[in-house]
């Protein structure tokens, strides 16, 4: 048994990663810069497949050659873009699905996507799956919080999977929304989490459970160095998701109008932290490419450590910080009691939604202190040190402690720092 696992326990009093279970193509309002693009952000969901025949994923935006060849592409397939879904597989079949192997990276034109199936063995590599559509809906999500962002997506669930996408350069942002049922404690992805978070300066958004669990020793949404997320009822009462992870550092939308996997411009209402988790990371991808585009950075990935490397230089725990602050309690008030959520306590919010939650409303705030001209107070003194705790318990069970050599900081720590306490810097959230 690891160490911490007590703090487990202790926060287990508070309330699978993953979900319960059209439109026209919009022209693209784009700021052009330099060579003729902009600034980007690339988003890289790792998950069931994706079906790119969607009108979801459509773009007229031309992406520009160096952009694809450092995405790494072995594949440009020209997708048929009339008829019913299976009329436009069957269509590219020879052209397209057949070629793809292993070890190629495929950009699908007329769309923001490249694609990639490290682990394929069998069956359509990178298509989402016929019994599934996970993916399809996953990055949908991402792209609701952000329409502009670049999409890498990786077809898989394993180490191998995740490291594809966090040993890409030119990834700013992994999300996964899978791993053990009930967060019970065994290991999952955590070890290439790490490898994209510590040693490649990205950011993960990682899902928690589909129950009450406590996230700390959650695989995906647990370790220190990733964003646990959990669900809320935005929109509706804006109450805790009941059926929802505890105790992360985060929670956004549980439930969204999402992308079908198997035809070209139907929806479906569907819920879980599997969508919550990407449209967070859709959120921090828009803030990502708005401060590239005030400070003249065309590029994507951390450079020289940064994630925003122009004329002002910003890190991954600098964008992580900023979320924490921006984080917020709604009111039980409003809860409705037929509902199916559990009302906001106003007693330790935190052990239920972590720093709080996330919608559009936290944006522009985010921006404003990252670039300086509106700085987000520090949180309530009980709310930080309500995080120390999770902090701390993250920390024991991962055996992760704060290093002073460390390149990442811990967002934590910089918002106590005001409270005269001593500050290291470390790899924790």
């Amino acid at each position: 048994m690891r160490n911490g696992l007590t703090m487990v326990f202790i926060i287990a009093v508070s309330l699978f990663s993953g979900c319960f279970g059209e439109d026209d193509v919009a022209e693209d309002e784009i700021t052009e810069f330099g060579d003729g693009f902009r600034a980007y952000s690339v988003v890289a969901p790792i998950d069931t497949g994706i079906n790119p025949y969607h009108n979801h994923f459509r773009s007229n935006e031309t992406l520009p050659q160096w952009l694809i060849e450092g995405l790494g592409t072995t594949i440009i397939c020209n997708l048929t873009m009339e008829g019913t879904y299976q009329e436009r597989v069957d269509a590219d079949q020879e052209s397209c699905w057949s070629q793809i192997t292993a070890s190629d990276v495929v950009y699908f034109k007329g769309t923001r996507i490249f694609g990639t199936s490290p682990d394929w063995d069998s069956g359509t590599p990178i298509l989402d799956d016929p019994n599934d559509g996970h993916g399809t809906a996953v990055t949908g999500a991402v792209l609701d919080a952000d329409p502009d962002a670049i999409i890498f997506f990786v077809e898989g669930f394993s180490e191998n999977a995740v490291l594809t996408a966090a040993n890409q350069p030119l990834v700013d942002i992994l999300t996964t929304s899978f791993g053990a049922p009930g967060s019970v404690p065994v290991p999952g992805i955590e070890d290439a989490t790490k490898v994209a978070v510590v040693d490649n300066h990205k950011i993960h958004t990682g899902a928690a459970d589909n129950s009450p669990s406590p996230a700390v020793q959650d695989a995906t949404a647990g370790p220190p160095w990733s964003i646990g997320v959990s669900g809320y009822a935005e929109g509706d009462d804006d109450q805790k998701e009941t059926m929802s992870g505890s105790y992360p550092d985060m929670a956004s939308d549980w439930t969204q109008y999402l992308p079908n996997h198997q035809d070209v411009d139907e929806y479906h209402w569907t819920s879980g932290t599997s969508f919550a988790t990407p449209r967070t990371a859709g959120f921090l991808a828009h803030v990502i490419t708005s401060l590239r585009g005030e400070y003249g950075d065309f590029g994507s990935g951390a450079r020289d450590s940064a994630l925003v490397n122009g004329s002002e230089i910003i890190f991954n725990h600098q964008i992580r910080d900023a979320l924490n602050r921006s984080g917020w309690y709604p009111s039980a008030l409003g809860w409705d009691p037929s509902s199916g959520t559990t009302p906001v306590s106003p007693i330790l919010p935190c052990t239920q939604l972590g720093w709080g939650v996330l919608n559009w409303s936290n944006i522009d705030g985010m921006i404003a202190h990252l670039n300086g001209t509106s700085p987000i107070p520090d949180r309530p003194s009980d709310v930080r040190l309500c995080m120390q705790v999770n902090q701390e318990a993250r920390e024991a069970y991962w055996g992760v402690y704060p290093t002073e050599s460390s390149l990442f900081s811990s967002p934590l720590m910089v918002a106590v720092e005001s409270d005269g306490l001593e500050v290291e810097d470390d790899i924790a959230a």
